[in-house]
Parts: structure tokens; C-alpha cells; sequence
């Protein structure tokens, strides 16, 4: 079974024009394609934290649905898209068997959302993260994160993907996912007009097989956000 994943800090949906442009974000993700897209900033930080994209666009004009984490408090409210921004899009078509947000210690406001998508015959947990600006913070947080996908009972691939905030190239938070992981270097993604960091990571399983990895460049890409899209193409078996 083919997987595309992508990962993708939207900024809340303002561009370096300094304008928000949804319609430009979900032109982006079109141009991508994947079928699993882990989306950071997708709501504001303000008031009702309302969805950057529309959700009457994502449901009426998208390849994708929202995968809800059932999980409402005061980090999250009925105009929201995902948990404390994090929010992951799936393919209309693709079983979403749960979903849920995943608590991180923070001193931040900071989570992730975690999704069980059924692939066939495979199941397979996905991760969609932002993780905080201290080093500290960064490896208690992947813990968390790994911690949380190893408490299933039922046995799945696992797919975490998100902004790390990790500047390291190999070191950092990026030590915390330990084996049988394996952490992808899809390349520079930040900052989107002249990248010079790998912010922007995608972490799987080993029973994976990952036949290609990369960075979405475009002319809307390199404007659209303060980041640029990455991607991967995974072979399920």
C-alpha cells in the first residue's frame, strides 16, 4: 500500500505578503497531493481560535476531511480545526478508526493529534505535532508523543510528522525518537523564501519502507507561509 505525507506550518495562513489567503494554502496542498497532511498553525491564537481554511471549503471543495480529536476545552472550541493549531487532513476514502489530542508538557501552548487510519489492511497511527522553542521541552515532548503511540494494544505503522523547532541536524529533541524509528531528513524548509534549517520533520516506524522524501517548492510555496512543505512517499506492507 502506497502513503503520501506531507507536513506543512501554514502560519496561520498569512503569507510573507504579510496577507492571509486560504484559498493559496489549500492551492498549495493541492499542488502537493499527499493523502495524510499534519498541519501546524491551522487555527488563530485569538478569541473563538477559528480555522485558517474554512471548513465549508475543506468540505465541499477538498480531496480531504478532518480527522476531529474529539477532545473540546478551552484550547479548542466548535470554529477550530485541530488541537492547539495542530491539525491533521486525511483522504475521503481513508478510514479514520480514531482520533484524539495528545497532551504535551509545555510551557508553551503546545499539542498534537493523533489519528489511526485503517489502509487496507494495515492501521496506521499519525502524528501531527508542534513542538516548543526549548531544547528541554523538545525531548519531553517526543517522549510524550512516543509514549502515546507505544500505549495501543493493537500493533500499527506509526508516521509523526510535524514543525520540530529542532535546528540540530541529527542531535537535540531529534535523539529522543529512539529505535526502531527512524527520523527523515526531507531538507530545508525554513525560512520559506531562502531555506537554511530541516525545522520540518516526518519520523516513521521501520517496518515502513520510504521511497522517496522531499521539500515542496513553488512559486505559492515560497510565499505562502513562513515555512515550506515536505513530504514523503511510504510503502506500506
Amino acid at each position: 500500500m502506497k502513503l503520501k505525507v506531507a507536513s506543512y506550518n501554514i502560519h496561520k495562513g498569512v503569507g510573507l505578503d504579510r496577507r492571509r489567503d486560504p484559498d493559496r494554502i489549500l492551492t498549495v496542498l493541492r499542488e502537493i497531493d499527499a493523502d495524510v497532511i499534519a498541519l501546524q498553525e491551522a487555527d488563530r491564537r485569538f478569541g473563538l481560535r477559528e480555522a485558517v481554511i474554512p471548513r465549508a471549503t475543506l468540505d465541499d471543495h477538498s480531496p480531504w476531511v478532518v480527522a476531529e480529536p474529539g477532545h473540546f476545552d478551552s484550547a479548542r472550541t466548535a470554529a477550530s480545526m485541530g488541537w492547539h493549531g495542530n491539525a491533521l487532513l486525511v483522504r475521503r476514502g481513508i478510514e479514520i478508526v480514531d482520533a484524539c489530542a495528545v497532551p504535551l508538557p509545555t510551557l508553551e501552548p503546545r499539542g498534537a493529534v493523533c489519528a489511526t487510519l485503517a489502509i487496507g489492511s494495515a492501521l496506521v497511527r499519525v502524528v501531527g505535532m508542534h513542538l516548543d522553542l526549548s531544547g528541554l521541552r523538545r525531548r519531553q515532548q517526543v517522549s510524550a508523543v512516543c509514549a502515546h503511540v507505544g500505549s495501543y494494544e493493537t500493533a500499527g505503522h506509526a508516521v509523526m510528522m510535524g514543525d520540530l523547532n529542532e535546528w540540530s541536524v541529527s542531535g537535540g529533541a531529534l535523539a529522543a525518537f529512539a529505535a526502531p524509528l527512524r527520523v527523515l531528513a526531507p531538507g530545508r524548509s525554513f525560512p520559506a523564501r531562502r531555506p537554511m534549517a530541516q525545522l520540518d520533520r516526518i519520523v516513521v516506524s521501520e517496518d515502513v519502507t520510504v521511497e522517496a522524501v522531499g521539500v515542496h517548492h513553488s512559486a505559492l510555496a515560497a510565499v505562502g507561509s513562513d515555512h515550506l512543505p515536505v513530504w514523503a512517499t511510504l510503502d506500506l506492507p
